[in-house]
């Protein structure tokens, strides 16, 4: 014999007829069967069936209202901790489809608590980096941001470097798409000796504005205080490429001479033996000289040096070139 009664026996079979109209998204009539499958025997499940057809509507505060019906059922019946926590997750779930983030992610948190499973983990992981979106560009506000680049100014002219990178920072915050606050930013690192974080800062500036001239002269800048004289050449050519109204003519002439100088001056006396040792510290050389392609084209230009202008006309080839002669190894002068 069963050890289940009628009612419970009526409500599984109100139940499943609910489940079928719910597949076929028949929702008014999923609706009414869950709630008479509820009526005739108190099952929580039935409960977070009826939220689901809630949250389906889009009646999102009902789905809640339901889902804390079925907590509070499912406490005192002592349901499965799985009912519970699938209860709490379609509160979590609920609270962030109206926008709720801080509720949303406290009720599927507390899901994780009672039951972990990997749908309502993927959910919590989703609603975090969406609330952390939409609190960043909340806070976006670009006339701040000037204030807050004028104010890091300020502390860079008189010298404290610290105190203006901490301005520039939330510069960046209020307007990250203004690539000044990270050039400005780049400058106080190079100040401070922090020339990695410099680096990224312009390389983040010439991301944000790939034709922001002064983000190419800021990395040259960076990488010429880095000692990486053949980069620092690269990318202030890249400067005066990019400058074709010609506002920073003066200041890439001179970055270039200073550049050349230091260059010269850095490997007088240096070997062949020596410049290709040194040359081949830099991972992007490595991998040009690992290039079985480029490596033929090599061989082939020290038998027939003039066979390096044809192989030039691609443009990929060309480039590899430059880094190459910048780097000492051929020695063929500038193409």
């Amino acid at each position: 014999m069963s050890s289940q009664s009628p009612e419970q026996l009526e409500s599984i079979k109100l139940k499943e007829e609910g489940n079928k109209a719910y597949k076929q998204r028949q929702f008014d009539q999923a609706e009414q069967l869950y709630l008479k499958a509820h009526e005739t025997y108190q099952d929580p499940t039935y409960l977070n069936n009826l939220a689901a057809v809630y949250f389906e509507q889009g009646e999102y505060k009902k789905a809640i209202e339901t889902c804390e019906k079925a907590v509070d059922e499912g406490r005192d019946q002592r349901a499965d901790f799985k009912i519970i926590a699938k209860a709490l997750g379609r509160i979590g779930s609920s609270y962030i489809r109206l926008g709720d983030y801080d509720n949303g992610i406290k009720y599927l948190q507390k899901s994780l608590t009672e039951h972990r499973t990997p749908d309502v983990l993927e959910k919590l992981k989703v609603a975090e980096k969406e609330k952390a979106e939409k609190e960043r560009l909340e806070y976006i506000d670009p006339a701040k941001a000037d204030e807050e680049r004028e104010a890091g100014n300020k502390l860079f002219k008189a010298g404290d470097f610290a105190g203006s990178v901490k301005h520039y920072s939330e510069s960046i915050k209020r307007n990250p798409d203004d690539p000044r606050g990270y050039t400005n930013r780049a400058a106080a690192y190079t100040k401070l000796l922090a020339l990695p974080e410099a680096l990224k800062d312009a390389d983040k500036a010439i991301e944000v504005k790939p034709d922001f001239v002064k983000g190419y002269i800021r990395k040259s800048h960076v990488l010429f205080a880095m000692k990486d004289f053949s980069k620092a050449l690269a990318a202030i050519e890249q400067a005066a490429e990019k400058d074709t109204a010609q506002a920073h003519t003066s200041e890439i002439t001179s970055q270039m001479r200073k550049i050349t100088f230091a260059d010269a001056e850095s490997r007088a006396g240096e070997t062949d033996e020596q410049t290709y040792a040194r040359a081949m510290r830099d991972p992007e050389v490595q991998e040009i000289m690992r290039d079985p392609v480029f490596q033929s084209i090599l061989s082939q230009a020290q038998q027939d040096p003039k066979s390096l202008q044809s192989h030039m006309q691609d443009e990929r080839i060309r480039k590899k070139v430059e880094v190459l002669v910048r780097a000492g190894i051929i020695k063929t002068g500038r193409p």
